[in-house]
């Protein structure tokens, strides 16, 4: 069985390839900010929205979940990208009825996401009845009719799915939770399933809590950095100034990635006068261009290497007091990493035995440690050990709990953290569910719901017929397109609660529902008067967000009040949960919080101080472990080598800098030299020629599973310096060769980071809009 990904609108007809960066920000990324903001807003409504991003009197980034700090924030505190997200929610574009009336489904469905993103705000609420290709009006009142309809009409609640994007704020994470639970399900995908799961399943396991052990100011204090499977320059930039100031302190950077990056490389920062005008600040002091799937092996062979230099210099590498104190498990662990293989660690490296040598001296010169990764460690099959091994080599030198060391796994997205300590959860601690029972009287279901992988099965195999998503776009962020659309084709009703329109609209169920929202930047007044909402950052910090802008339509509710309202037509006068009274106002939900969530004591005093609070974390504020065994685990992870068969490569997905998520802002990756297309593979220029390809060709990208290939077609190759053996492109473009069934172990996550594919010619001009011929080449980037 063969599946193809869907064709798009957008043809790569005007595609340029230039050279790669080797410097990120700078002018450029002030011009491009303020170029997209101004294409979008307008000039006035760009400086009253941006000078109010991530200030703490002002609304949270609806893009990236990296912290701001307490001290002092710039005026102009945000990135480039945070700029095309924020002028991407504050658009004057507006969809309207009419445009709905004009563009059936169907068409709808051929559309690229960008296009679809590009039509502006949705402005109320619409209803796809069944047998029809058009969305029509409907009223509110109506719209949640039809929703409490169809979930009355199930004969188990666990038919029913609720999916939740990162962005959703605490309250209506909480409020959005306690009404699934109290219908009767832990049916909560989320996106968190699909990016950081690995992270949090191998960070509890050893460490005790599923999140980082670090605040911002560990970065700056640091000795040495390691940056691993990540692309700070595109996916989180404000990052960046962190690391120039941990460099200015004096600290060392590794950068661990298959891709040179060019934020990694040189930073121009655009608020210094250095980076506007100047070099910038080289940031990587040692680039491991590392095979994917590699990590693993990477660090056992380092800790190795710390192993045999305490051997040689006793009492002066290994921290054994806080080993024997503080940790399990370690003599079992020191015997599997002394047996390592060096011909099974290079070979799954791809590094030289001097560069993992040299590395390991820079650890030895370090006193404080951080490791930072993204989805480039936690999208394999072996994410959850190689995230292990990670916690592993750090506690060999008591680098968890204290200043200038610990793990950050660097969240995707503004509050995907947040709502998880909220319990947006499909398999909810025993004593989160107590807490709620105890609070609110109802006894929650006890048995773990659907991630997101399973809940895609269940709708593909008729287990599950409505499909209720609390934001994102779920067909453009999940793998195995065709699977997943079939599945959601599949429902009898599918409900997307959104700020503008999205492929997950188009892709729809017999009914479907499109619920428009308010947006971060956008005033929240409620019966109670102005409100405001909270978010969790990538590091803990929990501070609010106050939009300011009028909303883009009188028709729009906010998350809150679509769950409220939607929870009261279902449960009709409800003695467990006050939903008017949360509805009204949001102090309410927090009291609740307060009351069920650990370390939110005195939640509403305390997010009104400017910058928040951080919330409690054992490892970190204490060197507690709350484990299993009582202390953090040293754990013996098998090393596997990733062999592929003669001919194929291994396939990354990833992001173009013009990019957030699924969120497309534009058709150039200027980092990477893309110009004004996205049908594009990086190859290292040996592996295409030993394939009998050439730079420009044009092919299609074949993924290999045992239920059949999945084929991407019309693809440009481009001559790239990626790591030997691998490539890349795009998602979701790319999202079709990611079989539904290829997942991490423990973590259900999927592979987006390790699939293995071939390359072949394309069929002369089957590919539209890409013929041979209609590619430039750019130089003097």
């Amino acid at each position: 069985m063969t599946r193809k990904a869907p064709r798009e609108d957008v043809g790569d007809e005007r595609l340029e390839i230039g050279s790669p960066k080797t410097w990120a920000g700078g002018v450029p990324a002030v011009g491009h900010a303020l170029g997209t903001a101004y294409r979008q807003m307008g000039a006035g409504r760009t400086m009253l929205t941006l000078l109010r991003v991530n200030q703490k009197s002002g609304f949270d980034c609806p893009g990236c979940a990296w912290p701001e700090g307490d001290g002092h924030r710039s005026p102009a505190e945000f990135c480039e990208n945070g700029a095309k997200a924020v002028a991407e929610e504050a658009t004057v574009r507006r969809v309207t009825r009419d445009f709905f009336a004009e563009h059936p489904v169907d068409e709808l469905a051929r559309r690229s996401d960008y296009w679809l993103g590009q039509q502006g705000r949705l402005t109320e609420p619409m209803y796809k009845p069944a047998g029809s290709d058009h969305y029509e009006p409907i009223s509110w009142e109506d719209a949640f009719g039809v929703v409490a309809r169809e979930l009355r009409a199930l004969d188990h609640p666990g038919r029913a799915v609720f999916y939740t994007s990162g962005r959703t704020s605490n309250e209506a994470a909480f409020a959005y939770q306690l009404l699934v639970r109290r219908f009767g399900t832990n049916n909560l995908p989320d996106c968190s399933n699909m990016c950081h799961e690995s992270s949090g399943s191998a960070l509890t396991e050893t460490l005790g809590i599923g999140k980082g052990t670090v605040l911002l100011e560990d970065l700056h204090r640091a000795d040495l950095i390691f940056v691993v499977g990540q692309n700070p320059g595109t996916n989180h930039p404000r990052m960046l100034t962190a690391l120039e100031r941990a460099k200015r302190g004096g600290a060392r950077i590794v950068a661990v990635n298959p891709l040179p990056e060019a934020g990694l490389l040189r930073f121009r920062n655009p608020q210094r006068a250095s980076g506007l005008a100047g070099t910038g600040t080289a940031l990587s002091d040692r680039f491991l261009q590392i095979r994917l799937g590699g990590d693993l092996a990477l660090f056992q062979a380092l800790s190795l290497l710390l192993l045999e230099a305490e051997e040689a210099a006793p009492g002066t590498v290994v921290d054994r007091e806080f080993v024997e104190a503080h940790t399990h498990g370690f003599d079992a662990w020191e015997e599997h990493v002394r047996g390592l293989d060096w011909t099974e660690v290079l070979e799954a490296t791809g590094l030289t035995r001097a560069e993992i040598e040299e590395t390991a001296r820079d650890v030895l010169a370090a006193r404080s440690v951080v490791v930072c990764w993204a989805m480039g460690l936690t999208q394999h099959r072996k994410s959850v050990p190689t995230i292990r091994e990670v916690v592993n080599f750090l506690l060999l030198r008591g680098n968890v709990g204290r200043p200038g060391a610990g793990v950050c796994p660097v969240r995707g997205h503004s509050n995907v953290q947040g709502d998880r300590t909220m319990g947006i959860y499909e398999k909810p601690r025993p004593e989160f569910l107590d807490a709620i029972e105890r609070e609110f009287g109802f006894p929650p279901p006890r048995e773990h719901g659907h991630d997101t992988v399973e809940a895609i099965r269940a709708m593909r195999d008729g287990d599950a017929e409505v499909f209720f998503a609390m934001g994102g776009n779920f067909v453009s962020a999940t793998p195995d397109t065709a699977a997943t659309e079939a599945a959601l084709r599949r429902c009898r009703l599918t409900v997307q609660v959104s700020t503008k329109l999205n492929r997950s609209h188009a892709v729809c169920g017999e009914q479907a529902l499109i619920l428009p929202t308010l947006g971060r930047t956008e005033r929240d007044v409620q019966a109670g008067g102005e409100q405001f909402v909270t978010v969790e950052d990538s590091m803990g910090m929990v501070h609010a967000s106050r939009g300011r802008l009028r909303p883009a339509s009188d028709a729009l509710l906010s998350e809150v009040a679509i769950v409220c309202r939607l929870a009261r037509e279902l449960f009709g006068d409800d003695p467990r949960v006050p939903w008017a009274e949360f509805e009204a106002g949001y102090d309410a939900i927090r009291e609740r919080i307060e009351r069920v969530v650990p370390g939110f004591g005195d939640f509403n005093a305390r997010v009104r101080r400017p910058g928040g609070f951080a919330l409690p974390n054992a490892p970190r504020d204490e060197r507690r472990f709350p484990t299993a065994t009582g202390k953090a685990n040293f754990t013996v992870n098998a090393l596997e080598v990733l062999r592929v068969p003669r001919g194929r490569l291994v396939l990354q997905t990833i992001r173009s800098h013009d990019q957030y998520n699924t969120t497309i802002y534009g058709l150039d990756d200027r980092y990477r030299g893309i110009k004004n297309g996205r049908r594009v593979v990086f190859v290292h220029p040996d592996d295409l020629d030993e394939r009998g390809l050439a730079d420009g060709d044009m092919l299609d990208i074949v993924s290999e599973w045992p239920d059949g290939e999945r084929v991407a077609e019309g693809f440009r190759a481009v001559a790239y310096p990626t790591a030997r053996g691998c490539c890349a492109a795009y998602f979701p473009e790319t999202n079709v060769l990611v079989p539904l069934d290829s997942v991490a172990e423990t973590s259900n996550t999927p592979t987006s980071k390790s699939v293995v594919v071939r390359l072949r010619r394309a069929v002369e001009g089957a590919a539209e809009g890409t013929a041979e011929g209609t590619v430039s080449r750019r130089g003097g980037d």
